[in-house]
């Protein structure tokens, strides 16, 4: 391997948002994330509720006219 052509590899501390942290390996610094496996929905067994209402009626309205044919 070349000398000084690497980045520097260093330890580091990943900071969720929900106060997780995780200590890890990398070649940034103060790493920072907004979801983490400790708070994410598939991880965590808990589901967020959704407008799904909404989003399915703007689509009918928005195909409307084909259904009529």
């Amino acid at each position: 391997m070349k000398n000084e052509i690497h980045p520097k590899y260093s330890e580091t501390v990943i900071k969720c948002a929900c106060g997780n942290t995780l200590e890890v390996g990398s070649t940034k610094t103060d790493i920072s994330v907004e979801i983490c496996s400790k708070c994410h929905p598939f991880f965590t067994g808990k589901q967020k509720l959704v407008d799904t209402a909404g989003r399915i009626e703007r689509f009918h309205k928005k195909y409307e006219k084909y259904n009529k044919k």
